[in-house]
């Protein structure tokens, strides 16, 4: 291992869209909808929460995109609250994201790949006597624990082939998100031209249960819609591997959110013309379901359902890859900052930060075992909405403090978007702690954590 070498700048344009759209498309677009529609109880409301919840990750990402611009480097936000805040506040976002943001998100979209797999070629069952073993009655290890190691083996596997180069790695989201596309698109087209589909049914905002939807209830239930376009802002953090990094990712990130938000609001209006809103509440109160495979079983019966699961497997094999590939870099970027393990910011002979991916690798696959898939998601957006209306914030800040840098791409709509973003993370955070106050205690337990490691960090320092 060396700690001199510097990451090598070796991707252009195309496989930053790569990167954006392969964090983005995972489980969400074949899952989320039962929730929400267990929260809405209304087809045109839930459809209106994907179209809401995308104009907010655009706003979000448009405003992302200027900081990217004027600061890109490898880290992402990181560097980017570094420059715009201090060395503390950087510190707390980058163990944010090694504590919950992005190593549960790793976790959660590994256990969903183990769930399709399972439903394809069903695992033996390990340990069934310990299913009802607890930590404090709150986490249950062992539960479903032949699902949890086929997740960890992803999880580790994937580690190793991001270990031998950023190429490798990059290469194979591209050809998944070949594949991913291309399922899409075949349940968009037959599922919009099943004679089971009723289109004008995804417009329908009268209620199933006859109550009003509550301005809570559309938070709580953009929860979902926001993990399903979660991911776009982690191509910052491989900054410094992207050519002309500062023209390329603000295109990228603009380019593969609208694309994402177009696909999704395709595939969202297929289901609900395929399912209806009670079939997708009782679809989320299985708990093994999939909204997906029920709305492709409709019109291809169990093979389509054997054709969906396939596409889940292969979705979330991409999207976990091109998570674990982006997300180590950050922490490759606080060790060279002294902000995080020293060995973490040695680079192995293929230039690729391997003591990171092991700590991501170790500890994504240890939050396998604390929780379930809603559970993991929902503490994920409660935590990452924090810091991505402070990197909002950053476009003001910069402006006034650095006015005449260069910025090759400034936010369309300022001041009106960025403080639009802004105000909507801290509704979203505050909603959350209050209809989600598990989730929420647990995110920010672990967030805090952080703090003794700072205090050792530094005391170590001087």
């Amino acid at each position: 291992m060396n700690n001199n070498l510097k990451l090598e700048r070796t991707l252009g344009l195309g496989y930053v869209i790569v990167v954006v759209v392969g964090n983005i498309i995972g489980s969400g677009v074949f899952k989320k909808i039962a929730p929400m529609a267990a929260e809405l109880h209304s087809a045109g409301w839930v459809l209106l929460a994907w179209i809401v919840g995308g104009l907010i990750t655009l706003f979000g990402a448009l405003s992302n995109a200027e900081v990217a611009g004027l600061l890109a480097d490898t880290g992402g936000d990181f560097v980017y609250h570094k420059k715009i805040y201090n060395r503390f506040f950087a510190f707390v976002y980058g163990w944010s994201l090694f504590a919950v943001i992005q190593t549960a998100a790793i976790s959660s979209l590994a256990y969903v790949f183990a769930q399709s797999l399972n439903s394809l070629l069903p695992l033996p069952e390990l340990f069934p006597s310990l299913n009802d073993f607890s930590i404090a009655g709150i986490f249950f290890p062992f539960a479903g624990f032949t699902i949890k190691l086929a997740a960890i083996i992803l999880i580790l596997l994937l580690t190793l082939i991001n270990i031998k180069g950023i190429k490798s790695g990059a290469l194979v989201s591209k050809l998944v998100l070949i594949l991913v596309f291309a399922g899409i698109f075949l349940i968009i087209v037959f599922g919009l031209g099943s004679h089971h589909s009723l289109p004008s049914r995804s417009f329908d905002f009268s209620s199933t249960t006859n109550t009003p939807v509550t301005i809570s209830a559309f938070f709580t239930a953009m929860l979902a819609a926001f993990w399903a376009y979660q991911g776009w802002a982690t191509v910052g953090f491989i900054g410094g591997e992207v050519k002309e990094a500062k023209h390329n990712i603000p295109k990228g990130i603009v380019a593969g959110v609208f694309m994402v938000i177009a696909i999704y609001l395709l595939v969202n209006v297929t289901y609900l013309s395929l399912l209806t809103i009670p079939s997708l509440e009782e679809v989320y109160k299985s708990g093994n379901q999939i909204a997906a495979i029920e709305a492709v079983r409709t019109f291809w019966g169990a093979n389509g359902a054997m054709f969906i699961s396939l596409l889940i497997l292969v979705s979330t094999l991409g999207c976990t890859n091109a998570t674990i590939l982006a997300s180590a870099r950050p922490y490759f970027a606080m060790a060279r900052e002294q902000l995080f393990f020293r060995s973490a910011g040695t680079l192995n002979k293929r230039n690729t930060p391997a003591n990171s991916l092991i700590f991501q690798g170790v500890w994504a696959s240890i939050l396998v075992l604390s929780g379930t898939f809603d559970q993991l998601t929902d503490m994920i957006i409660f935590a990452v909405f924090f810091f991505y209306g402070a990197t909002s914030l950053g476009v003001f800040i910069l402006r006034r403090k650095m006015p005449d840098a260069p910025r090759p791409y400034k936010v369309w709509g300022y001041p009106v978007v960025p403080a639009i973003f802004i105000i909507f993370c801290i509704i979203l955070f505050f909603n959350t702690i209050v209809t989600r106050p598990r989730e929420a205690i647990f995110g920010l337990t672990l967030i805090f954590t952080g703090l003794p490691v700072y205090l050792f960090l530094n005391r170590k320092k001087k």
